[in-house]
Parts: structure tokens; C-alpha cells; sequence
């Protein structure tokens, strides 16, 4: 019964998440690639894909990937970096309206929750290594040099506190470092819950 729930769910949600990124690329009001630079975007479009396999297609190759504890429990971990940072440091930067505010709200709020409620309640846990902590470091830190690269060629950061033009390049170190720790830490708390209600 769990088996059936853990795939509607998720197949309902990869839907919803398709229909939230598409519609997001669709009435963009920035370039492109500005939008797909933001890390928002980059981990709701993961759930997308990420679902997509594990729901649809489990026994492919990507399907038996995206289906593994270690890769669902990182993904858990982007979104919820997510929803924190942009409800408790970024919301009041922006005010948007109509269906970007729909959006906003979805993006940063209800698909984390749901994704986080599908982690927690729907995926079999088995045991995590601590060494995976840091594995899952990879993706932010190739996200920032990605960021601050790009970013000194097109002189546009997708947040305020990577903005080394406005911050300068010290300050920006030290608030990706703290970032990092953010991850480090987020990552450890996700995998002590998940141990803690592993499957014997």
C-alpha cells in the first residue's frame, strides 16, 4: 500500500512540478538564461526530473538513479535550503504579482513542503552514511563558481548576497561559506532523522 502511495504521490507532484517550471519559462520576464541561473529553479526542475524517473520510468537507468535514498535525500536537502533562505532572507526583496506570485509561493513554499512531506513520510529509509554530507556538497559548490563566473562576464548575480560588484569579493566568500556550513549542516539533520527511522 505504501509502494502504491509513494508513486501516485510522486507522480502527481513530478506533474505539478512540470506544469510550475514550464509555466515559469513562459512568462518569464528575464532572459533565459538569467531564470535557469537561479538555484531555485535549478532544484524545483531536479524534483521534475528526479520524480519523472523514479515514478514513470523506475526501471531505466536514470529511473534506478533518481530512485536511490542518497540521491532523493539530496534533493530533499536542495529544496529545503531552498524554502529556507528565500522565506527568511530573500521574500521582501521582490513583490510579485499574478501568476509569478503564484509561482513565488509554489517554488519557495508549497513544493518544498510537499517534497520534504514525500521524503519524510513516503521514502523507505535505509541506513546514510555521514560521508554523504558531504557528497552532497558538490552540486551548491559547482552552483557558486558557476554563479561567480558567470557572473563576472554578464556583471549579474541571481542574489543579492552572491553580488560581488555591490558586496566585493571578500564578503561574498564568507556569505558562500556560511552557505556551505548551511548545507553541511541541513544535510546532517536529514540524515540523523533519516537513520533514526531506518527500516530494519
Amino acid at each position: 500500500m505504501k509502494a502504491k502511495t509513494h508513486t501516485i504521490f510522486a507522480a502527481l507532484l513530478a506533474l505539478v512540478m512540470w506544469f510550475c517550471v514550464i509555466l515559469q519559462f513562459y512568462i518569464l520576464t528575464d532572459t533565459f538564461g538569467n531564470v535557469i541561473s537561479y538555484f531555485t529553479i535549478l532544484c524545483n526542475s531536479l524534483i521534475a526530473v528526479s520524480l519523472t524517473f523514479s515514478a514513470f520510468f523506475p526501471k531505466t537507468q536514470l529511473g534506478q538513479f533518481f530512485s536511490r535514498l542518497s540521491v532523493k535525500t539530496a534533493v530533499a536537502l536542495y529544496i529545503f535550503i531552498v524554502f529556507i533562505v528565500y522565506n527568511t532572507v530573500l521574500r521582501g526583496v521582490w513583490k510579485p504579482t499574478g501568476w509569478q506570485l503564484f509561482l513565488d509561493n509554489m517554488l519557495h513554499a508549497a513544493i518544498p513542503f510537499l517534497y520534504i512531506l514525500y521524503w519524510l513520510f513516503l521514502v523507505t529509509k535505509t541506513k546514510l552514511s555521514w560521508k554523504n554530507g558531504l557528497y552532497w556538497l558538490i552540486f551548491p559548490l559547482s552552483y557558486l563558481i558557476y554563479s561567480l563566473v558567470r557572473g563576472s562576464v554578464t556583471n549579474w548575480y541571481p542574489y543579492p548576497f552572491l553580488n560581488v560588484t555591490e558586496l566585493g569579493l571578500g564578503k561574498v566568500m564568507v556569505n558562500s561559506l556560511i552557505m556551505l556550513l548551511v548545507f553541511l549542516a541541513s544535510g546532517s539533520v536529514l540524515i540523523a532523522v533519516n537513520n533514526k527511522f531506518e527500516k530494519k
